[in-house]
């Protein structure tokens, strides 16, 4: 692969760095930085990274991959890398809508009828309308095929009855990309469909549940008879595993895209540089030292991987299962941070956000709990493995 950049693509850049120096440093002024920033929680923070969300939908900086006659600006997967590289290198807050941008949207352009891209991917773009994923259950988390939730076929419609489960940002979200069982005679692939659900029909509950951080971003979701208007299914009817099986590509290539990972390695080598250790600062000393080394190699490495998934998508192929290659190993990368810095902070790195003396506002505390959630979240770690055992490199499934 080429690494060097067109003339076109080193503009795209220009353009943006420009437009980030005339117009993050308003945003700040009214909403300083936090570490809740990449949690959205509490509300306040949710309240920031809205802002800042529409700041960019009004500069055209929102979908930009999208094709321009949805809102975007058809710009190229590479200038879509650029994009995310310049956010993290400014310090610029992440935007909210994740689930619409990153899974509903490509599956509307992917599977959606002309009349749902016209009716959802505009309010997705503005985020006048929040999305949630509506997939697990409490007896299908990592084996999918086996959630319960129906939906009973009834006139223009269909009945939905069922529960889902760690359920992100559902509580603020009005729309919900749900998947629930059409045909329950069917096998378990078969007989599945995708549906579009409004969150504020009646029947559904909405009750938080509270992480080990202390926050409630996660729910579970409860259907009671919810009523889903017929053209709100994506895809066909009874085909929605395979629309799933999309998304999932989607999301898992999505969180392997984070571009945070530079960032909190920056503040990984800052807080090695100020902190002591045995008598001199922990940057200086050799475990130290190895163990930041290894945390740039291995976020180089996933840098690079990630080129060869940008690669796949200028060949105009959807993302495959390298995608669960980049989630894996980002999980793995950004769990492995956040144990190097509990490592260099000893016994201060239990030190919670509020008390006296813990370094950094408690950030690292946080970040040692927060950094587990990756390992479950978008797929385990051993599902990824599985994926990456059979489907890359051919092995036999166990």
């Amino acid at each position: 692969m080429d690494f060097s950049y067109t003339p076109q693509e080193e503009a795209f850049r220009a353009e943006l760095r420009a437009w980030l120096v005339a117009e993050l440093p308003a945003h700040r002024a009214e909403w300083p930085a936090t570490d809740d920033e990449f949690t959205l929680h509490p509300d306040k923070s949710f309240d920031a990274c809205l802002a800042w969300h529409r700041r960019l939908w009004r500069g055209g900086w929102v979908g930009i991959a999208w094709l321009r006659e949805y809102g975007g600006r058809g710009a190229t997967p590479v200038e879509q890398m650029i994009f995310n590289e310049e956010m993290v290198r400014a310090g610029a807050p992440p935007g909210v809508n994740t689930i619409g941008l990153m899974l509903v949207g490509p599956a509307l352009l992917e599977w959606g009828t002309e009349a749902q891209r016209r009716r959802f991917l505009p309010p997705i773009l503005s985020a006048a309308e929040i999305w949630c994923q509506g997939f697990s259950e409490p007896g299908a988390g990592s084996d999918l095929a086996a959630l319960q939730t129906r939906a009973v076929s009834e006139g223009d419609g269909f009945r939905v009855t069922g529960q889902k489960v760690w359920t992100s940002n559902a509580h603020r979200s009005q729309w919900c990309l749900l998947l629930a069982r059409t045909d329950p005679a069917a096998p378990r692939h078969a007989g599945i469909s995708c549906l579009l659900v409004d969150m504020r029909s009646p029947g559904i509950t909405t009750r938080p549940l509270v992480q080990i951080t202390g926050d409630a971003e996660f729910n579970e979701v409860f259907l009671d008879d919810v009523r889903v208007p017929r053209e709100h299914l994506v895809g066909p009817l009874h085909g929605g595993w395979k629309v799933a099986v999309s998304i999932l590509m989607y999301e898992r290539a999505g969180i392997g895209h984070v571009t945070g990972l530079p960032h909190y390695l920056r503040l990984l080598i800052d807080l090695a540089r100020r902190h002591p250790r045995e008598g001199r600062p922990g940057a200086s000393h050799p475990a130290v030292r190895q163990a930041l080394a290894q945390c740039w190699i291995e976020a180089e490495a996933l840098r690079l991987t990630g080129l060869r998934a940008v690669t796949r998508q200028l060949r105009g192929e959807p993302p495959g299962p390298e995608g669960s290659v980049l989630k894996l190993s980002f999980t793995e990368t950004y769990q492995r941070m956040a144990q190097t810095a509990a490592e260099v902070l000893g016994l201060h790195g239990q030190l919670w956000r509020g008390t006296p003396h813990a370094p950094d506002g408690g950030r690292w505390a946080f970040q040692a709990l927060f950094a587990r959630r990756f390992g479950i979240a978008g797929g385990t770690s051993e599902i990824q493995r599985n994926i990456i055992g059979e489907r890359l490199l051919g092995l036999p499934k166990g």
